[in-house]
């Protein structure tokens, strides 16, 4: 993949992604780890809500050309 390749995380999306939502489960994760879904302008508001919902911890940021490359 090359920078900008990264799809949005939402089921059925395949636009470019531009933010990263990093989040946890606090029932089954640890303090120090997350994990990372990508979302295009789309949809980051509804994988950040959906998370949030969930009450889970949610942080949202840019995605960097860097991360969006393998």
């Amino acid at each position: 993949m090359s920078d900008g390749d990264a799809q949005c995380s939402r089921a059925g999306c395949r636009a470019p992604a531009t933010a990263r939502i990093d989040w946890r489960n606090p029932r089954i994760h640890s303090e120090g780890r997350t994990k990372t879904w990508v979302a295009c302008d789309e949809h980051v508001e509804y994988l950040r809500d959906f998370l949030s919902a969930r009450d889970f911890p949610v942080r949202v940021g840019a995605l960097t050309p860097a991360e969006g490359s393998a």
